[in-house]
């Protein structure tokens, strides 16, 4: 039986968004990535734009950056390489998504193929829930025990949901197909309890809608969103809320505790409530204190191999159970570049993401539905960076969706009809 190009690419595009999902080996991920451009560069004909190239160069001059400095320090080559992953992983997952979607050229296959990607993580994640008895814990924490968030069913949600009002057709002939896809995927999204997700949620609905293209009228909407959030945030801190009871007021918590976890750095680390509350406020802490015994480091950075020392063997990870003291990556984005890279570092990561923000204002644009969610994801990857490192995140899937959405949003074809 014979498989066609359009096929064979998007198994291979699903086997990527699959294993970043549920493999939690980021070596194996980073393997399989780099197998399948190689595949697709030994077996294609590789062409770009240059207004992809131009992109494209931000990543590849933090990734120079980085690497340059690690010669000036005598840094151990296993971080270095581990580094090097970690730099290149965005580049990869941009490649993977524009080259097999420029192959592909099917803009509905592409939806199609995230919603059903998005229906069945959201099937194996009630499996698992009912499976382990968790959904019926009570505990919030319990139900998160699987994942803590889930992107792919985020994103598979609002493209079942938009697809027909920017495109004129539903994705399903039958309308009880996507109710039923709907259903599902709303109430595992929900059961993931996660912040990020909601504020991801918020960004996806005002792109889609136009709000955050700044006009006089989208002003005054961010302006009731935001009061809404200080209205949030007052309630909060109005009422007792106990971050060890089980259910609904956990979470809660962790809503009110959002601010000071990022921002905080003021931390009694032999107070573990006030340590782990306030864990990202810590790292980043104890980055800037490295780096002011090299004041070059932050024009440059310390380079990609360096370490951050915690000073106390913190339980991050089942790998090792006396705990690690010396890290790597850090839950701030910003400050793990500016760590690894400097100011120069910093300033060009804020470009890159702003530049894919500011697509939503290309006129002459050839998918309107594409360049709203490349505009979309420079924003949630904004947000990102801030609490679970953005586009560097080694779990990170978006990224992919982008690549994909980078070829659509002005080269593609849309008129392709796929054969139903």
């Amino acid at each position: 039986m014979k498989i066609s190009v359009s096929k064979f690419y998007t198994i291979l595009f699903v086997l990527v968004l699959f294993s970043q999902l549920y493999v939690a080996s980021f070596r194996a991920n980073i393997i399989l990535q780099i197998f399948v451009l190689s595949f697709y560069a030994f077996t294609q004909k590789i062409n770009f734009t240059s207004s992809f190239f131009s992109l494209l160069k931000p990543l590849l001059v933090l990734f120079l950056i980085g690497f340059i400095v690690f010669f000036f320090h005598n840094y151990k080559s296993f971080n270095l390489i581990k580094d090097i992953f970690h730099f290149i992983k965005p580049i990869l997952g941009i490649l993977i998504g524009y080259f097999f979607y420029k192959k592909i050229n099917n803009f509905r296959v592409f939806i199609k193929t995230i919603v059903l990607c998005g229906f069945v993580s959201a099937v194996i994640h009630f499996i698992v829930l009912f499976s382990t008895g968790e959904i019926f814990s009570g505990s919030v924490e319990q139900v998160r025990d699987f994942s803590k968030d889930n992107f792919l069913e985020l994103i598979a949600i609002f493209f079942l949901s938009y697809y027909k009002k920017f495109e004129g057709r539903p994705l399903f002939k039958f309308n009880t197909n996507t109710f039923f896809i709907f259903i599902i995927l709303l109430l595992s999204c929900v059961l993931y309890f996660s912040r990020t997700m909601i504020i991801a949620s918020i960004i996806i609905l005002l792109s889609i809608h136009g709000y955050t293209y700044v006009t006089t009228r989208t002003i005054k909407v961010l302006g009731i969103v935001l009061l809404l959030l200080i209205g949030l945030y007052a309630y909060l801190f109005s009422v007792k809320i106990d971050r060890n009871k089980p259910g609904l007021e956990t979470f809660l918590y962790k809503i009110k505790n959002a601010p000071s976890e990022l921002f905080q750095t003021k931390i009694d680390r032999e107070n573990h409530k006030d340590l782990w509350d306030h864990w990202r406020g810590y790292e980043a802490k104890r980055a800037f204190a490295l780096m002011e015994e090299q004041p070059l480091s932050y024009i440059i950075g310390t380079g990609q191999g360096s370490l951050v020392n915690l000073k106390f063997e913190a339980p991050l990870t089942g790998e090792n159970k006396k705990g690690l003291k010396l890290i790597s990556e850090l839950h701030n984005g910003y400050v793990y570049i500016f760590y690894k890279t400097g100011l120069i570092g910093l300033l060009i990561l804020v470009y890159f993401l702003v530049s894919i923000y500011k697509k939503i204002y290309i006129i002459d644009n050839v998918n309107k539905f594409a360049t709203v969610w490349v505009s979309a994801f420079g924003l949630i990857f904004l947000f990102t960076t801030l609490t679970i490192t953005g586009i560097y995140n080694s779990r990170d899937i978006i990224i992919f969706l982008l690549g994909a959405l980078l070829y659509f949003h002005k080269e593609g074809n849309n008129t392709i009809i796929e054969q139903e």
